[in-house]
C-alpha cells in the first residue's frame, strides 16, 4: 500500500494547478481584453473562443480513459500541459496577428483555443485522479482548498505580473509576456509531478486497463454513485456560474454602482470564495467529528449559496438600502465552502466503482463540469434579458433569476444526498462495512 502524500506534497502538484491558472487567465482575461480594446473586435469573438475553449472539455472522459490504460497519471498531466502551454502561446500571437492580418489571426486563434482546452482538459483531470490516489482520506477537503488556491494564485500573481510588463502595451511584448508564463507553467508542473508516481509506478503498470472507450463509459455510466454525481455537478456548477456576468450588470442598473465599484464589488465575492474555501479544513481541524464528511458541508453549501442568492433576489426588490457589499461577500464564503466540497467528493467516489475506471470517472465529472460552466454565464444572460422583457423592471428581471438561481442550488442539496444513498447502497452490495472514503484510499 503507497504512503499518502504529505502536506508538502499536495503543495507540490498544487504547482501544476498554479501554471494551469497562469496559462488560461491570460488567455481568457489578458486576451479578451486586448482584442475588444486595443484591436475594436468584436465582444462575441473572445466570447466563441472561450466557449471552444470549454466545449473541447467534453473529451475529458476519453483522456482519462487514455490515462486508465496507460495506468500512469504523470505524462498525461506533462503532455496536457505541454499542449495547454503551446495553445497559450499560439492564442497570443494570433492576437498580435489579428492586428495587421485579422482573418488569418483569428483562425490561428480557433486552433489556438482547441489545444488550450484539450490541454486543460488532459492535464486537469490525469491530476485530479492522481492527488485522490496519493492523498489521505482526512486531508481530501484540505487538499482541495491548498490545489485551489494555489490555481487562483495563479490568476492573481499572473495577471499583476502581466499587467505590469505589458505597459506599454504592444503585440510583441504581449507575446514575449505569454511565453514567458507558458514556460514558467512548465517549469512548475516538473517541479510539481517530479517523483510523486515514480514510487508506485512499477505495481501500477504491471496490468494496464483493456477495453475501448465506449464500454468504459457505460461501465462508468451504469454506476448510480457516478451517474448520479455527474448529473449534480452540472446542475450545482450550472447554479455556481449562472450569476457571474450578470453581477456586475444588476449592481450597476439596481444600485447605480459605477464600473470602478462593480469591479470591486467582485474582488469582494473573490474574497470570500477564498475565505470559503479555507474555512472548510480549518473547521475540520477545529472539530476532528467533522473532518472528511464532504456529505454534509457539500450539502451545507448548497442551501447557504441558496440563501445568499435569495438575499440578492430580495436586494433587487429593496435597493439601495440593502447591505449588498456584505450579501455578496456572504455569496463568495459559500460557494467557495460548496467548492471545496464538491471537488473533494470527486477525489472520494474516483475510486469507488469498478476497477481502473478512476480517470473515466473524473472526466465524466470534469465534463459535466466544464459544460456547465461553458453554458452558465450565456443562460443566466439569457434568463435575465427575457425576464426583462415579460416584467414589468430590471429589478424584477433580475430578482427573478436570481430566485431560479436559488433553487437550483436546493435542488443541487437534493441531489447530493442521493448521490450519498447510492454510495451506501454500493457499499452495502459490495459486503463491505467500511466508509467508501478509506476503501478509495485503500484501491488506490
Amino acid at each position: 500500500m503507497m504512503r499518502p502524500l504529505s502536506w508538502l506534497g499536495i503543495v507540490r502538484m498544487g504547482l501544476v494547478q498554479t501554471g494551469l491558472g497562469a496559462i488560461v487567465v491570460l488567455t481568457t482575461s489578458t486576451l479578451n481584453r486586448v482584442m475588444v480594446v486595443e484591436l475594436a473586435l468584436p465582444a462575441m469573438l473572445p466570447g466563441a473562443l472561450v466557449a471552444i475553449h470549454y466545449a473541447l472539455q467534453v473529451f475529458r472522459p476519453a483522456w482519462g480513459h487514455g490515462s486508465d490504460r496507460g495506468a500512469r497519471r504523470t505524462p498525461w498531466i506533462i503532455g496536457g500541459m505541454a499542449v495547454l502551454a503551446l495553445g497559450g502561446f499560439l492564442a497570443a500571437v494570433a492576437t498580435a496577428w489579428m492586428a495587421t492580418q485579422p482573418l488569418l489571426g483569428v483562425a490561428l486563434a480557433i486552433v489556438a483555443f482547441c489545444l488550450i482546452g484539450g490541454g486543460v482538459g488532459a492535464a486537469g483531470t490525469s491530476l485530479l485522479v492522481l492527488l485522490a490516489k496519493r492523498v489521505d482520506d482526512k486531508r481530501r477537503a484540505a487538499a482541495a482548498t491548498i490545489v485551489w488556491v494555489m490555481m487562483i494564485s495563479g490568476f492573481i500573481v499572473t495577471t499583476g505580473f502581466a499587467g505590469h510588463l505589458l505597459d506599454p502595451f504592444s503585440p510583441s511584448r504581449l507575446v514575449a509576456v505569454s511565453g514567458g508564463v507558458s514556460l514558467i507553467a512548465m517549469l512548475l508542473t516538473f517541479v510539481g509531478v517530479w517523483g510523486v508516481e515514480g514510487k508506485v509506478a512499477a505495481g501500477l503498470v504491471a496490468a494496464p486497463e483493456k477495453g475501448s472507450f465506449r464500454a468504459a463509459i457505460k461501465e462508468v455510466w451504469a454506476e448510480p454513485q457516478a451517474r448520479r454525481f455527474a448529473i449534480f455537478v452540472f446542475v450545482s456548477m450550472l447554479a455556481y456560474s449562472a450569476q457571474d456576468l450578470i453581477l456586475e450588470p444588476f449592481a450597476g442598473a439596481v444600485f447605480a454602482f459605477t464600473p470602478g465599484e462593480t469591479t470591486k464589488l467582485s474582488s469582494v465575492q473573490h474574497g470570500g470564495t477564498l475565505l470559503g474555501m479555507a474555512l472548510v479544513p480549518l473547521i475540520g481541524a477545529m472539530f476532528p467529528k467533522t473532518r472528511g464528511n464532504l456529505k454534509v458541508w457539500t450539502v451545507g453549501g448548497c442551501i447557504a449559496s441558496a440563501i445568499a442568492l435569495l438575499g440578492l433576489s430580495t436586494a433587487a426588490m429593496v435597493g439601495g438600502s440593502w447591505p449588498l457589499r456584505a450579501n455578496v461577500f456572504v455569496l463568495g464564503v459559500t460557494n467557495g465552502a460548496y467548492a471545496v466540497a464538491a471537488i473533494g467528493s470527486m477525489m472520494e467516489l474516483v475510486s469507488a466503482g469498478g476497477e481502473k475506471r478512476e480517470g473515466v470517472r473524473m472526466g465524466l465529472w470534469g465534463a459535466a463540469q466544464a459544460i456547465a460552466f461553458g453554458i452558465g454565464g450565456f443562460v443566466g444572460t439569457l434568463a435575465s434579458d427575457v425576464a426583462r422583457l415579460v416584467l414589468s423592471s430590471p429589478a424584477l428581471s433580475y430578482a427573478s433569476v436570481f430566485a431560479a438561481e436559488a433553487g437550483l442550488f436546493v435542488v443541487s442539496a437534493v441531489m447530493a444526498v442521493w448521490v450519498h444513498r447510492a454510495q451506501q447502497r454500493s457499499a452495502r452490495g459490495a459486503g463491505r462495512g467500511v466508509d467508501l472514503s478509506n476503501a478509495a484510499v485503500a484501491g488506490g
